[in-house]
């Protein structure tokens, strides 16, 4: 008699911060998904340790990886694979990034309304930027997320990487009659980045993302998909070792 299969580990993994706030931000959030799931680790491809490698190098059971990324840039399609290879370990499955989701551009909406945002008011989406057009795209269609939330056009403005930065945007939206400007933070947790946006000129900044229920639902939702994907794999291989 066989007992219940045992559930695949969960492996969160995110950039990695020196800010404290954004390290917090990753631990509040693996810890709301552990209540749901059982314990969650966590890991950073920059910055922080472990390394997803170091992670899942002494992991006792498959595990499902989930990206902790808003976009799908190079962090999620080069150094996420490469890591699960230097690892060694062949029993992992990687999820997509969190990103882009509606489940995200609801929250976004939340975070404005909260601000003091109203219909009618010009809505800038403020993300960090990236040299990777895929992420770039990523947050082109968050964006378009948005707006069809807010029933307004929503432009895109970047942080650190990329034209324009979201003060320029802000500007060319009063030129061009706005008369409000909000800015939603496209950022997980607060710190540096979020910081800059107080100095945009615009009537409103929008808490970041955070740890709102639905991520978590979020999260724990590619992981089960995962899971489900990797019993089906498993049941498919024994089906043909069996013939």
């Amino acid at each position: 008699m066989t007992g219940a299969p045992i559930d695949p580990a969960l492996l969160l993994v995110a950039h990695g911060t020196r800010n404290p706030r954004g390290v917090d931000m990753i631990a509040a959030l693996a810890d709301a998904v552990s209540v749901r799931i059982g314990p969650t680790r966590v890991a950073f491809v920059d910055v922080l340790g472990p390394s997803p490698s170091e992670a899942l190098r002494d992991a006792a059971r498959p595990t499902v990886l989930v990206p902790a990324f808003l976009a799908s840039g190079y962090h999620v399609h080069t150094d996420v694979p490469r890591e699960v290879a230097a690892s060694g370990n062949d029993a992992v499955k990687i999820t997509r990034a969190l990103g882009p989701d509606p489940v995200l551009a609801r929250v976004l909406v939340d975070r404005l309304r909260r601000t003091g945002w109203a219909e009618g008011d010009a809505v800038v989406l403020a993300a960090a930027g990236s040299s990777d057009a895929r992420a770039r795209r990523d947050v082109h269609v968050t964006a378009q997320m948005v707006s069809a939330l807010v029933r307004t056009p929503v432009r895109v403005g970047w942080i650190a990487t990329g034209e324009p930065r979201v003060a320029t945007v802000v500007d060319e939206m009063r030129a061009s009659g706005a008369k409000r400007v909000f800015v939603a933070s496209y950022l997980l947790a607060d710190g540096l980045f979020h910081r800059r946006l107080y100095e945009s000129g615009a009537d409103g900044v929008a808490a970041p993302i955070g740890v709102a229920e639905s991520v978590v639902d979020l999260v724990v939702r590619r992981y089960r998909s995962a899971v489900d994907a990797m019993r089906s794999a498993a049941l498919v291989g024994s089906s043909r070792r069996r013939d």
